[in-house]
């Protein structure tokens, strides 16, 4: 960290106004300091602001050097602000004590707003399939407000952060999910796949699924996936049908990893893995053969 303070350091800007000249920049922008209480979340903002370790590096930076990059802002309905961009600036100017932030004011409409929003953020490391889920469903909403459909549409929306139209498209499933679905995706009990295939049930049968996953705490198969798909597509659905899907056994993975110094005895180097794990097999049936001799 201490080599990211140095090279702040070295391009300091002396002030704001050093930066932009004063209260509107070359191209007529208004810029302004603008109170922390007076600048508001974007609604439905899809991504956590969290008090975590890169807050924290935000709050020691801002408290050093203020904000650096102003944030992105339109004026609200009711009374001032609703932030586009900056959510985690503002959060940090907070925790640094400040009272104010320097923002750029712009007119954007709600879809102009929710595209730079989402663009903004989809591009951290860290988010989580239900924030990147909810955030390209809004943003793909938006881009077919603005006259764009089909699959470009897609291939759009995924752009800012280097992704196809097909990822975007999943995610965009995802986002159908009830809230308690998408916490289990985000805790890994449910994989991403599955999740697009319960995305396609009813509110009603979703809340079944979530019932029975919160009383047994099982994990749900590919296969599982599927055929609740395919239950909740024919109406047949039932809670007692989603228990008796999530109740099956799932086939358990089996592998075993022997050591090479316990079988160097047996095999010469001239033997390949290959050789090794056919001779392997080979011995196991002529095992097997025997002991089912031996049985009967």
């Amino acid at each position: 960290m201490g080599s990211k303070a140095g090279s702040a350091s070295k391009v300091r800007l002396n002030s704001f106004d050093d930066l932009f000249g004063g209260a509107e920049s070359a191209s007529g922008e208004q810029i302004i300091h603008a109170k922390l209480e007076e600048l508001h979340t974007f609604k439905g903002h899809p991504f956590r602001v969290l008090d975590d370790e890169k807050m924290e590096e935000t709050t020691e930076s801002i408290g050093k050097y203020g904000v650096l990059v102003p944030g992105i802002v339109r004026p609200r309905a009711g009374g001032g602000y609703e932030i586009i961009a900056g959510h985690r600036r503002k959060r940090g100017s907070e925790r640094a004590g400040l009272d104010t932030m320097p923002v750029i004011v712009r007119n954007y409409t709600d879809d102009e707003a929710t595209i730079i929003m989402v663009d903004s953020n989809i591009q951290r490391e860290d988010i989580l399939p239900s924030e990147k889920a909810r955030a390209y469903a809004m943003k793909y909403e938006a881009m077919k407000h603005q006259g764009s459909k089909g699959g470009s549409t897609l291939d759009e929306v995924g752009e800012a952060a280097g992704e196809s139209g097909k990822t975007v498209q999943r995610y965009v499933w995802l986002a159908r999910l009830s809230d308690e679905l998408l916490g289990m995706v985000d805790a890994k009990k449910i994989g991403i796949a599955q999740g697009v295939d319960i995305s396609f049930l009813s509110e009603e049968q979703q809340q079944y699924v979530t019932v029975i996953l919160q009383e047994t705490g099982a994990s749900v198969s590919n296969a599982q996936a599927a055929k609740l798909k395919e239950y909740g597509k024919s109406g047949e659905l039932t809670l007692a049908m989603v228990r008796l899907i999530l109740a099956e056994e799932k086939p358990k993975e089996r592998k075993v990893t022997i050591k090479g110094d316990k079988i160097s005895r047996y095999f010469s180097e001239d033997y390949s893995n290959d050789d090794i794990e056919g001779i392997i097999i080979q011995l196991l049936e002529e095992w097997n053969a025997m002991n089912g001799l031996s049985k009967q």
